[in-house]
């Protein structure tokens, strides 16, 4: 909550949002309206005052007049929790449980939800090229913001975050040196163009839009703890379907399916990651 707003004006700025959320679905069919509520007050107000409005009316007016600044907060309220090989016992607990079953498969498709600008993406790209298997493997990438996705595609990391992925990379059970996936510019590094042969990016809406059919692995790290638990239990129908028989599901440290009722088809593959299995 940002400290400028008074408190007495905080149910007025709670209905401001219900209002602008209501006519943003209405005129873009962006439907934010299931989004944790601390979460979106927080990312709103940011815009507000990152834009010098006085306040959400303001917003909402700008936003239904004008597409590129409704494209401007349609990344504010997209996820940007990321970086590569986060979360490093994740990465080296799927190269140990998830690799050898996906290696029985002709093919391996894997669905990355929630992509944000690609690191854990290209991640899994580095992870599946170093177990044999990306030569026979189909990522799909989305995310909700066509503008992020763009980001991911051009594979561009800042030079300074390099040093810490490449701890997590070690971490995570690394085989090489990360630095033999990039090739440094000045103040920046681009991945390697062969990381990206096999992802395909595209947008996305896991409020609205179907499934991704027979996937072997879904992962959504780090994305759904800002959703509501009506929309969570939505996103994990979604994501069941998704999953061919006996398929992974990869959440964050911090999501759970235990208030789910769809939780007794999974069984958890390693205790203490968030890696579940698919029972039939």
């Amino acid at each position: 909550m940002d400290s400028n707003v008074d408190e007495s004006a905080r149910p007025t700025v709670n209905i401001e949002i219900g209002l602008l959320l209501e006519a943003v679905n209405e005129k873009y069919g962006y439907d934010f309206r299931d989004y944790a509520k601390a979460y979106l007050k927080r990312r709103l107000l940011r815009r507000v005052k990152m834009s010098g409005l006085q306040s959400i009316s303001e917003l909402q007016h700008k936003v239904l007049h004008d597409a590129e600044f409704f494209e401007l907060m349609v990344q504010d309220l997209s996820i940007h929790v990321t970086e590569m090989f986060r979360d490093p016992s994740f990465f080296r607990a799927f190269r140990k449980e998830v690799v050898p079953v996906l290696h029985t498969y002709p093919t391996v498709k894997v669905w990355h939800a929630g992509c944000s600008s690609g690191e854990e993406v290209y991640s899994m790209a580095i992870l599946l090229k170093e177990e044999g298997l990306y030569d026979r493997a189909l990522i799909y990438a989305t995310d909700l913001s066509e503008t992020i996705l763009e980001s991911a595609k051009n594979a561009i990391i800042p030079l300074g975050r390099m040093r810490q992925y490449s701890v997590n990379y070690q971490k995570a059970g690394g085989q090489h040196s990360l630095s033999e996936y990039y090739a440094a510019h000045h103040d920046s590094v681009v991945l390697d163009r062969g990381l990206r042969e096999n992802i395909v990016f595209a947008a996305h809406n896991l409020v609205s839009d179907s499934v991704f059919g027979e996937m072997q692995v879904v992962i959504c790290r780090n994305v759904v703890i800002y959703f509501t638990r009506a929309l969570q239990r939505h996103v994990f129908e979604t994501f069941r379907a998704s999953l061919c028989r006996r398929g992974f599901l990869c959440l964050g440290s911090k999501e759970t399916l235990s208030f789910w009722p769809g939780e007794d088809g999974f069984e958890q593959v390693v205790p203490g990651e968030k890696i579940f299995r698919k029972r039939k």
